[in-house]
């Protein structure tokens, strides 16, 4: 990587591009900045240490200036085609500096990730030509050597996607030596590995090679001189990839782990050190002081010249953010009747685009093939489809079209393929735009809510390198009856309270929605932005129900829906009838609950265990009356309510995997019907 990282960096990046860093090259990137300038050089000494260097490359951890936040594996590497696609996009929409190259430094056995695939597969990525990966094919990944010969068939897939390939295979000694690179080039990685721990005479007895150097230390220098390592064949291949602008370009570089260490090539050299002896060698062989290891070159060297220039040609001007535009409280709108969350959802965006186009022009909707079946239909005829250029919507001319699929670079809805994992790294690279390119864009994903925990690794990834957005998990619940089990979800409103940097909503009123989903929106796009995650219904529920609330109260949690004594029913979401019927049998308080996330922080906040205001408990639990607690999802989601007073509590939901039916069977079965709210409320009571 050392070898890799020196040829990019000091011969072929300029200030606009940006470089993904493979999480365990973090010392490689930290040592370049403190050479280049970007970093004290007392913050050498503090790698993994609490406020120091991180481990792994962090956008918003580390001192030194970070690209991409890197660490979990396949997501750091996926993340530079992301990146590409949102500045193409903010440069499509508004005025930002010409973009630069975007680049993945990958580790061989990080290819094994779905995460790589799914991108690489995705048609639109096979048009982005500022798009490089460098492979570090070193034919190891933590465990183990990785099996066989892989680089072949992996190039040959890239190249089926639709990118062009470079092979970094041999430095200018075994250029030179024709039988002994065929005979490397017939050997399973297993063999190689092996014989990088070989002295000469047994190197020279398994290659059985009949013209090899005849001077040892000649043959043990030719058997490991891959390009990789090789700083010529490098730039070479770098430069070469820069020619190819009409796709994206993989570069293999052939490497060695650990390449003249001691550790080279071992199995289990992921976690070795060197020895103080061993760091001395390795010092001498390198001219440098090992009681000095953080001497800079000497000014005037031309090392030190290299390293000011280098230091000149990749500075950054700063970016001034543009303010994100104000977003009104409310957009008017009477909810009346019957309506499902989801239906708010449709309606919110032919409100704002109304209402608020400020607002409207910096949203940016994004779906992995969902994007009508989750009630983008009407946005999507009004913003059109964003794409790499004008294309032909062969099916304008059809009446019988209910979605008009009008494809150009003017469109503000994004439509991959069916890849959650795609959707929400793309979402995560949209939402840091305001740090990348000054430009803040409200970024709203949609996806089933079953499979919000498929893609919560890389949504979480997103937010911890400092994307803002909102996931919108639509269907959700055994509420969505006719679908089964495999659509209805269960265990999200627990993770909704669990992931940081995110505010998760359930509201059960379309009034509700607008004014939380408006707050979220006003959260984007800013230094102490935060994300949203929304869980919503199918069900219509009758709006008389919502009562007149305040708002103050719908954004900080929940708001009472009914006055009554002996018991609180708290419910989340669309079993509000339930709750009310069952409440009116009772005499019992009803309290409607639009975030248990809020909610949970405020018990924190009252225990002096984060930050907050824990008022709202007052405001809904003024008694210390028992609880019923009520959701579509699992019930252990509103346990923590009985801690509000310390009273006793049961918890109704879902705990088991759903299954076909009409609401008052699911209900039943489930038990989370208005009969089982009262029998447990009168369980409750004795």
């Amino acid at each position: 990587m050392v070898t890799l990282m020196t040829a990019l960096w000091f011969a072929i990046l300029e200030a606009p591009d940006r470089v993904s860093v493979k999480p365990h090259a973090s010392p490689v990137l930290h040592a370049i900045n403190y050479l280049l300038g970007r970093l004290d050089r007392a913050y050498l000494t503090t790698l993994r240490e609490f406020g120091g260097l991180q481990s792994y490359p962090s956008r918003t951890k580390d001192p030194d200036p970070v690209d991409y936040s890197t660490g979990s594996v396949g997501l750091g590497a996926t993340a530079p085609i992301w990146g590409a696609l949102a500045h193409r996009y903010v440069a499509g929409h508004f005025d930002v500096p010409v973009g630069g190259r975007q680049i993945a430094l990958i580790g061989d056995a990080e290819l094994d990730e779905g995460a790589c695939w799914e991108a690489i597969a995705d048609p639109m990525v096979a048009k982005l030509g500022e798009v490089m990966w460098v492979i570090d094919l070193n034919r190891q990944s933590l465990d183990r050597v990785v099996p066989d010969i892989a680089a072949g068939r992996l190039a040959a897939m890239f190249e089926a996607a639709g990118w062009h390939v470079e092979m970094v295979k041999y430095g200018p000694r075994l250029q030179r030596l024709p039988a002994l690179r065929a005979r490397i080039d017939a050997m399973p990685n297993e063999e190689y590995q092996r014989l990088l721990r070989a002295d000469a005479r047994e190197l020279r007895e398994r290659l059985e090679v009949d013209v090899l150097p005849g001077d040892d230390e000649e043959l043990l220098a030719a058997f490991r001189d891959l390009g990789g390592h090789d700083l010529a064949a490098l730039i070479d291949a770098f430069r070469a990839a820069d020619a190819v602008r009409d796709r994206p370009t993989v570069v293999f570089a052939y490497t060695i782990k650990g390449w003249r260490l001691p550790t080279e090539g071992h199995p289990a050299n992921h976690s070795a050190l060197l020895s103080a002896e061993q760091f001395a060698e390795l010092a001498a062989a390198l001219g440098t002081d090992p009681d000095d290891p953080w001497a800079g070159f000497d000014d005037g060297s031309p090392e030190a010249d290299l390293c000011a220039a280098a230091g000149a040609r990749l500075r950054r001007e700063p970016v001034t953010a543009v303010e994100p535009p104000a977003v009104p409280a409310t957009l008017g709108r009477e909810h009346r009747g019957r309506e499902s969350t989801q239906q708010a959802f449709g309606r919110f965006w032919v409100d704002v685009d109304r209402e608020a186009p400020e607002v409207a022009a910096r949203v940016v909707t994004v779906s992995p093939d969902v994007g009508t079946s989750t009630n983008l239909g009407g946005w999507i005829n009004k913003a059109g489809i964003w794409s790499l250029g004008e294309r032909i919507d062969w099916f304008a001319d059809d009446t019988d079209t209910l979605v008009r699929w009008r494809e150009s670079d003017h469109g503000r809805h994004i439509e991959l393929g069916i890849a959650e994992v795609n959707l929400v790294g793309l979402l995560g690279e949209l939402g840091a735009t305001w740090s990348r390119d000054g430009q803040p864009l409200l970024p709203v994903g949609t996806i089933y809510d079953p499979f919000v925990a498929r893609a919560l690794e890389p949504w979480s990834f997103g937010i911890y390198a400092g994307g803002q957005s909102i996931l919108v998990g639509t269907p959700s619940g055994v509420t969505l009856g006719p679908e089964g089990g495999a659509h209805q979800s269960v265990i999200t409103p627990s993770i909704g309270i669990e992931q940081p940097g995110c505010v998760a909503w359930e509201p059960a009123f379309g009034r509700d929605f607008e004014w939380t989903f408006l707050h979220a929106l006003s959260q984007l796009g800013r230094p102490d932005g935060s994300s949203a995650y929304f869980r919503l219904s199918t069900r219509p529920v009758d709006q008389a129900l919502a009562g007149d609330a305040d708002r103050e109260h719908v954004l900080a949690g929940g708001y009472r829906l009914r006055d009554g004594s002996r018991v609180t029913i708290a419910v989340m979401g669309a079993l509000v009838p339930e709750a009310m019927e069952a409440a009116e049998e009772l005499g019992a308080s009803v309290v409607c609950i639009t975030s248990a996330d809020l909610l949970f922080r405020a018990v924190q906040a009252r225990a002096g265990l984060a930050d907050g205001d824990p008022s709202i408990l007052d405001v809904l639990f003024g008694e210390p009356l028992p609880i019923v607690s009520l959701l579509d999802g699992h019930p252990h989601t509103l346990s923590f309510l009985a801690g509000v007073h310390g009273v006793p509590i049961t918890c109704l939901g879902v705990q088991r995997f759903g299954q076909s039916g009409d609401l008052g069977e699911l209900y039943e079965h489930h038990q989370i019907d208005a009969e089982s709210v009262i029998g447990a409320a009168l369980d409750l009571l004795g």
